[in-house]
């Protein structure tokens, strides 16, 4: 039992470590690389939504040096159908994560840990499994979909309730898809991610391809079209 409570132990610190060092780096991006990378993150988002017409999603509002700009959300609801729900979190006390509809930056208000959520009726934490495209955060996500958030683990539970064949992405700022990150039974992975210079990239992230995107896409285009 020592053994395996060791590597567990290990686990955590490398995780630690490797969290530490990625908002470092992103902590020392500048305002207008910072703003750059928002603008080319939030098109490809665009044109993914654009073509894959969910009639429900999920976003979040990025924080200080998060991919996509605080302005996130308004930018994929105007991307949506007409008909269509965006859905935010609402962080629970148990650190879990509730679901309200998005209706607009008058609607947010602040909350704990610096993040903005919205307002309205919450639908509970089942709603997150009736949409057809899930947009994550993380610090990092390696080659095989396992992500690195900031520990603790809202993340993790919503996407347990997120059928497998649902589109998953996690916007990223370039270089913070990586090779391999250490993981723990209960991490999730996820199906792809977004980066200001590749755009829309799918992960071999286990059985039964996601729907909708071809791998390794910038801008709704194969990579090296």
């Amino acid at each position: 039992m020592a053994e395996f409570s060791d590597e567990a132990e290990v686990t955590r610190l490398r995780k630690r470590d490797a969290r530490v060092e990625l908002l470092a780096r992103r902590r020392s991006l500048s305002g207008p690389t910072r703003a750059v990378a928002a603008g080319r993150v939030q098109a490809e988002l665009v044109t993914l939504v654009r073509r894959l017409r969910p009639r429900r999603m999920t976003a979040y509002v990025p924080v200080g040096s998060e991919p996509g700009g605080a302005d996130l959300p308004e930018v994929l609801r105007a991307a949506l159908p007409a008909d269509a729900e965006l859905l935010l979190p609402v962080l629970l006390t148990d650190l879990d994560l509730d679901w309200a509809t998005y209706t607009g930056p008058g609607a947010l208000i602040a909350a704990g840990r610096g993040i903005r959520e919205p307002t309205g009726v919450r639908l509970g934490v089942a709603a997150v499994a009736e949409a057809d495209l899930v947009l994550v955060p993380a610090l990092a996500v390696d080659r095989v979909g396992r992500r690195l958030g900031r520990g603790g683990g809202s993340y993790d539970r919503a996407l347990a309730r997120v059928p497998e064949a649902t589109l998953t992405v996690v916007p990223l700022h370039d270089g913070e898809l990586v090779e391999a990150l250490p993981t723990e039974p209960h991490d999730r992975r996820v199906r792809a991610v977004v980066t200001p210079a590749d755009g829309v990239r799918t992960l071999d992230a286990g059985p039964g391809a996601p729907q909708g995107v071809a791998p390794h896409t910038s801008a709704g285009r194969t990579r090296g079209e």
